[in-house]
Order: structure tokens, then C-alpha cells, then sequence
């Protein structure tokens, strides 16, 4: 019975969705659009470029051999994450360059995933992340803050038709690449004022590498943008 459930499980991640009109696609974009670029709207939107961030720091900690201490999200959508070890290195560079791409790199392989029709697949793997995530988090808000994403990701994997489905996983997508990019512009915007304190990643990054800290503005915002226009091109909108 347990198998049974179980291949029944894989055989619906694993299923194919057909492509959306491209009317509809075009309206999803449209709407991931207006979430990114209309402020009052950013202000919540913008929670999931900072998810993505952290996380983003956190997956890269790990793998250059740090010691994750924990992730903080906040309600204003700054975030922190904690890791120990040397402080100098190509392991933090990797931690604090992976940041700001993260948005980027994760939206275009969502993109990828829809583009073969995996939009229940991409669902399931969005949950896992926020599982993982989940057990990292420190503070109240951050675990409020994943609770709905993983409550909103799950409702829709579980309940949602195919159509609605596939609808809310290309939104989810268009909204990281579309927000990866404006999260950069503040970025720049940021450190462009007379007072900002230095603790961006880009200072941060330059501090540790010697090139100014506009190159790595620059670079986050040129990757951000690669990704959206590949991005765009899996998933025929471009």
C-alpha cells in the first residue's frame, strides 16, 4: 500500500503539463510585472527575492564549507544569514556573490523546468527548499514568513487543477527574475547615496577582492538580466 502511494505520488511530480496559451502567459508575466514594479505591491512581493536571498547565502555557505548559523528574515525585507569560518577567501566570496544571483539563477531554471511542462515537479521542489529553509530560520517573522510561502506553494501543489498550477508557477518564476533585477537597481540605488554604511554585498565583496564595489553592482545586474532574457526564450516569450 505504502509503494503504492508512493509511485502514485512520483507519478503526479513527474507528470508533464500542457503549455499555457500564450495569452495567458503573456498575462501571468503582465501580472508578475505588476507585483514587481507597482511599490505597494513590492513591498510584499519583494519578501520572496529576500527568501531566495538568504537562501541563496546559505546553500553557498554550505557548499564552500562554512558553518550555517542560521537565517533572520525581517518584516521591512532585509535578511541575514549566519555563517562561521575564515573570513577572508574564496569561500566568503562565493557565500556573498551568491546572494543577489540566487533570484536570478533560481527563476531561470524554473523557467527551464516549465519549459519541458514540469510545473507540478518545480511546485514540490519550491516546498522541499522551504522545508529545508524552515529548519534554519531564527526569528519569529522569518518563520511566519516561510510557513505561508511553503502553506501558499503546497495549497496550489495539492488542490490547484493543472491550469491553475501551471499559472501560479510561472508567476512565481516571472517574479524572480523580473524582481532579482529591480532588487539590484535598489541595490545601486543604495550605495549611490551620500550615507549608505558599507555592509551591502557588493561592499562587502569589495572589501574582500579590491574592485570597486559598482563591478560587482554591475555584474549582479548584468547576470539578473541574462537570466530574465534566457529565461524569457525557454519559455517562448521572447
Amino acid at each position: 500500500m505504502t509503494m503504492d502511494v508512493l509511485f502514485g505520488f512520483w507519478e503526479t511530480v513527474a507528470s508533464r503539463t500542457a503549455p499555457l496559451p500564450l495569452f495567458t502567459a503573456w498575462l501571468t508575466v503582465a501580472a508578475a510585472a505588476v507585483l514587481v514594479l507597482v511599490p505597494a505591491l513590492w513591498r510584499h512581493s519583494r519578501h520572496v527575492i529576500t527568501l531566495v536571498h538568504e537562501g541563496g547565502h546559505a546553500v553557498a555557505a554550505t557548499l564552500s564549507g562554512r558553518r550555517l548559523g542560521g537565517i533572520r528574515l525581517h518584516s521591512d525585507t532585509s535578511g541575514l544569514t549566519v555563517s562561521r569560518g575564515r573570513p577572508r577567501g574564496p569561500g566568503m566570496v562565493f557565500t556573498l556573490l551568491a546572494g543577489y544571483v540566487a533570484p536570478s539563477l533560481l527563476g531561470l531554471g524554473a523557467a527551464r523546468l516549465l519549459s519541458f511542462g514540469y510545473s507540478v515537479a518545480l511546485l514540490w521542489l519550491m516546498l522541499a527548499a522551504l522545508a529545508l529553509m524552515l529548519v534554519q530560520i531564527r526569528n519569529l517573522f522569518g518563520l511566519w514568513s516561510v510557513a505561508v510561502s511553503a502553506a501558499a506553494v503546497l495549497g496550489v501543489s495539492w488542490f490547484g487543477s493543472a491550469g491553475v498550477q501551471s499559472v501560479f508557477a510561472l508567476l512565481v518564476t516571472a517574479v524572480l527574475l523580473l524582481g532579482a533585477v529591480r532588487a539590484v537597481l535598489e541595490l545601486h540605488r543604495t550605495r549611490s547615496r551620500s550615507r549608505h554604511d558599507g555592509t551591502s554585498d557588493a561592499d562587502q565583496l569589495a572589501r574582500l577582492t579590491h574592485l570597486p564595489g559598482v563591478v560587482w553592482v554591475a555584474a549582479f545586474l548584468i547576470i539578473g538580466a541574462a537570466c530574465a532574457w534566457l529565461g524569457a526564450g525557454f519559455l517562448g516569450l521572447a
